[in-house]
């Protein structure tokens, strides 16, 4: 007879390695390329150019303090 076997111990492994792959393959779905990534950020930051040019406060026709300081 062999010795005797922690059975946890082969659990835990497999429930690592089952982890392990889903980690994988999520990596793999999400994951986006550097230029992707660049796109991304460069429409973002358009976005926002765009919208602080038009920022209003309490739908009123108030200007924001931001642009209240340079109007001085």
């Amino acid at each position: 007879m062999g010795k005797p076997v922690s059975l946890n111990r082969f659990r835990k492994q497999k429930a690592r390695a089952e982890e392990k792959a889903r980690a994988d393959n999520n990596a793999a779905v999400h994951v986006l390329s550097k230029a992707q990534r660049e796109l991304a950020k460069a429409k973002r930051e358009q976005k926002n150019r765009l919208l602080d040019g038009v920022i209003r406060q309490d739908d009123s026709l108030k200007v924001s303090s931001k642009y209240r300081r340079n109007c001085k």
